[in-house]
């Protein structure tokens, strides 16, 4: 059972990993002409205007077809994941069976294991003779595999998951909307993200964010990337204004940090954490808590799926305060690192403990 878990989060890993891109390429697609149309005066984009404005709402709509492909793309790669190219067609028609029932991610999810578990056990488990063993990969597992998803998504589980999905994100939007709440989960999500830096506790928030956005609950991923840009950003500006309590060595590593905090890497700031980590890992979370605080406060919003990166501000209404929030974060982890640790001696300061023990893993 355990294997099985283990292999099952790798799969969805794969699935989140494919679906990224499309979600970034849509968002970046509808956030530019929106931000066009506003920088002209148009609050909204809509199809009965003309000229300029509507070839603008076009791209829109390019965008959001990209974004309703969510389910598509993350049903068919982790189905990929599973059964190999057998699996993917079945895969991708469970992922948009799951957008056209409302079963949403956990129906996309579902209908992927379904999809990639029968064509792996067809492979292991059905032998036919070996001059039709082609007809293996072209028809018969595409064909188990399409069929389970069809009986299974299509018609014994699509009004339990419909309801069930409805329910849930009812509640999470719910959650989004109450301004006590979102602070919250705001300080919560950077806690998370900024304490072990790609490690498993830095991934469960990041995973959730992704999983909340294939639902059209975007609000978590603001706090998630803006948490993400903080800890790099905060020990690239600390080598600036405080150069004199970081070695050469840290001042070359601080240089590279610039642009990891640009588009969002949190390993940036592990070689600096690795300093004297008991330490610095309560500061990053601080830091990363009080950055994702500021800008829920200060009214961050998105009205789109938000791009990761200091520039992912373009996707997000009140960029300004997305912005305003990782720029405290890092400022604070920026003077009190150094107060705390000793940056000048590389090797004779740091702890027992090495990059190893910390799963790295780079988030956009």
């Amino acid at each position: 059972m355990k294997k099985f878990l283990k292999d099952a989060k790798g799969h969805l890993m794969t699935g989140i990993g494919y679906m990224l891109p499309l979600i970034i390429g849509a968002s970046l697609v509808v956030a530019i002409p929106k931000l066009i149309g506003v920088a002209m005066g148009i609050n909204s984009l809509s199809e009965d205007q003309e000229g300029f404005l509507h070839i603008l709402y076009l791209l829109e709509q390019v965008g959001w077809t990209g974004i309703g492909l969510v389910n598509t793309v993350l049903g068919g790669f982790i189905a990929y994941s599973i059964g190999d190219k057998p699996a993917i067609g079945a895969g991708l028609i469970g992922g948009a069976l799951a957008t056209s029932t409302n079963a949403g991610f956990l129906g996309a999810v579902l209908a992927a294991f379904i999809a990639g578990y029968v064509v792996k056990w067809s492979k292991n488990s059905i032998r036919i003779p070996e001059n039709m063993q082609q007809m293996m990969p072209l028809v018969i597992t595409p064909f188990l595999a399409t069929g389970a998803v069809a009986i299974i998504m299509g018609v014994i589980l699509a009004e339990p998951l419909a309801f069930i999905n409805e329910a849930l994100v009812n509640w999470l939007k719910d959650l989004t909307n109450n301004n006590t709440s979102q602070l919250i989960l705001a300080i919560v999500l950077g806690l998370m993200i900024a304490s072990d830096m790609g490690g498993p506790i830095n991934k469960s928030a990041w995973m959730a964010g992704n999983v909340l956005m294939t639902e059209g609950i975007y609000q978590p991923n603001v706090y998630i990337n803006c948490a993400i840009c903080i800890p790099p950003l905060a020990y690239a500006i600390s080598t600036v204004i405080k150069k004199n309590k970081f070695s050469k060595s840290f001042k070359e590593a601080g240089k590279s940090n610039w642009v990891m905090g640009f588009i969002g890497i949190t390993e940036g700031a592990i070689p600096f954490t690795l300093v004297k980590p008991t330490r610095l890992v309560p500061v990053n979370m601080i830091g990363g808590a009080i950055g994702t605080a500021v800008t829920c406060l200060l009214g961050a919003k998105a009205e789109i799926p938000p791009v990761g990166g200091i520039y992912g501000f373009v996707s997000i209404t009140g960029g300004f305060a997305y912005l305003v929030g990782i720029i405290v974060g890092a400022l604070f982890i920026a003077i009190v690192a150094p107060m705390v640790a000793d940056f000048k001696s590389d090797d004779e300061t740091k702890e027992t403990i090495t990059e190893d023990d910390i799963d790295i893993e780079i988030q956009i």
